[in-house]
């Protein structure tokens, strides 16, 4: 790994750079939303500047900067691979009504080549093809200006028409995408605009990670049996940061009108940017876990060593790479969770926290690591991020607590648990294929994976987790009934115990998913 650059010197050296370009730089915000109850966590940079899109002034100005904590629950279930993270940080800058599209991209090149060093060869653009039906036009601004830059450097820029039915050939360096692509509004993109919402056309980068492919376009990918361009997501690829470009109201179903003062949106992942600047695609090779992985490997001096092969996406749940990568991830996720005030919990976002940990816990297995580890983890992102992130350190204490406290409790049943799953798989009868089922699989019955979360604390995804390693199936429908059934006898139970009105949310403390 090079190591010369380092998450903190990226982040420094992003926010430096707007700052000569005249943004006010600004903290992150929490990673729990603030008035804004539609949503559990902060998933983007540009969650929080929402209002100032939509029209209201910043305080600040019209040029903002920010690196940004996000978290995206969503995502849990992705960790494993090569490139997905539950939390991140978002590097963004805004323009409310300030500068457009060409000094928005050439801001991005200079900054991406010129100062950080990303290799100009292996970067991809990807712009908005327009949309006839609502007389939204191509956004050919975007594309020749991204093409004048490569071809400044003397790199050809070929702009590719079609990359979804014909794939890339050699040259093509920009690309233009539909609406689902390389749109992006409130309600997800071009056609799902709001009426009254601003929108717009956005311009992605992408980062090559398998150049050797580049005399080969026009074979299918080896990844997939798709031919190969940069939206593809065949693992060759990794999009490395988006420029919206919002310069559209939606006044009715089928038309879009100018803005008068267009908006700027740019958000890049800050580790992504890293791992192109490395060339490594394992996004678990930056420096923020390297300490995190020495921890892991002398625990017991029974290990095992993490290998990462910039080619393979490992998928292989049982694979010690993709343990290795659940349990960074995650314990890096809840230190930062508990940080801000979310501690492990059954409710919202503290079920979250509490998922994080039992998730790596259990992956933990796969590394031989069968005692208390996880604040040992915690304690190398603390150190890491103290000096941009000194809420950290000053709860460094209660993060700790916390994390041994609820991994602890785990463990007092995790095996139990992990016997009775055993007992399960072992039993003779199976349903074959029925009305729930697609597939003739073995599964787990209802019955079953409410037991074990009841009496063993197993959230119904490890259930499921645990059964998709065998190929199975979980009976989530009969599993839902039981829940709901018992929460509503519990809700019945406290009514009737507490008649002078304490009954009503107490019952909800104990909430199961």
């Amino acid at each position: 790994m090079n190591k010369a650059i380092t998450v903190n010197e990226i982040r420094s050296k992003f926010l430096k750079y707007m700052e000569s370009k005249g943004h006010a730089i600004i903290p992150s915000s929490p990673l729990t939303p603030e008035n804004d109850p539609t949503t559990l966590f902060t998933g983007s940079g540009m969650q929080p500047m929402l209002p100032y899109l939509l029209g209201q002034p910043h305080p600040l100005g019209t040029r903002i900067a920010d690196s940004q904590k996000c978290f995206r629950s969503q995502d849990i279930e992705e960790v494993g691979d090569n490139r997905h993270t539950t939390f991140f940080e978002m590097l963004g800058n805004w323009s409310f009504g300030d500068y457009f599209k060409e000094e928005q991209i050439r801001w991005m090149w200079d900054f991406m080549i010129g100062e950080i060093g990303i290799d100009a060869k292996n970067v991809y653009i990807s712009c908005f093809e327009g949309a006839e039906q609502y007389k939204v036009p191509k956004d050919s601004l975007s594309a020749e200006t991204w093409k004048s830059l490569f071809e400044s450097i003397g790199i050809e820029a070929k702009i590719n028409e079609r990359p979804e039915q014909d794939g890339m050939n050699k040259g093509d360096k920009i690309f233009y995408y539909s609406i689902k692509k390389n749109t992006w509004s409130r309600g997800g993109n071009l056609a799902t605009a709001p009426i009254n919402d601003p929108c717009g056309p956005d311009s992605e980068m992408f980062y090559d990670f398998d150049p050797n492919l580049e005399n080969n376009y026009h074979a299918k990918s080896t990844y997939k049996n798709d031919k190969c361009h940069p939206n593809c997501d065949c693992g060759r690829f990794m999009e490395i940061g988006n420029n919206v470009f919002m310069e559209y109201v939606r006044r009715t179903e089928n038309v879009f009108e100018k803005l008068p003062s267009p908006n700027v949106d740019h958000g890049s992942g800050l580790e992504r940017w890293v791992a192109a600047i490395n060339n490594d695609a394992d996004m678990f090779n930056i420096d923020v876990f390297a300490k995190a992985k020495h921890v892991l490997s002398n625990i017991n001096n029974q290990v095992p060593e993490y290998i990462s092969d910039v080619a393979v996406t490992y998928t292989d749940l049982k694979d010690p790479t993709f343990a290795y990568r659940v349990v960074l991830d995650h314990a890096r996720a809840a230190t930062f969770l508990i940080g801000d005030g979310v501690l492990p919990g059954n409710k919202d976002q503290m079920y979250f926290v509490r998922r994080l940990i039992r998730r790596a816990v259990r992956y933990a297995r796969n590394l031989n690591i069968n005692t208390n580890f996880m604040a040992d983890v915690a304690v190398t992102f603390i150190d890491y991020y103290k000096d941009e992130y000194t809420n950290l350190l000053e709860k460094k204490e209660l993060i700790l607590s916390e994390i041994d406290k609820e991994e602890s409790k785990f463990r007092k049943t995790l095996e139990s648990g992990l016997k009775e799953f055993e007992r399960i798989s072992k039993r003779d009868h199976f349903e074959l294929k029925d009305k729930n089922f697609k597939t003739e699989n073995k599964r787990i019955f209802g019955h079953e994976a409410f037991d074990l979360l009841q009496s063993h604390g197993f959230p119904i995804e490890m259930t499921q987790e645990l059964a998709k390693e065998r190929g199975w199936e979980v009976d989530i429908e009969d599993f839902n009934k039981l829940k709901n059934e018992h929460t509503e006898k519990s809700r019945t139970a406290s009514a009737g115990k507490f008649k002078g009105g304490l009954g009503g949310d107490g019952v909800m403390e104990v909430k199961y998913h």
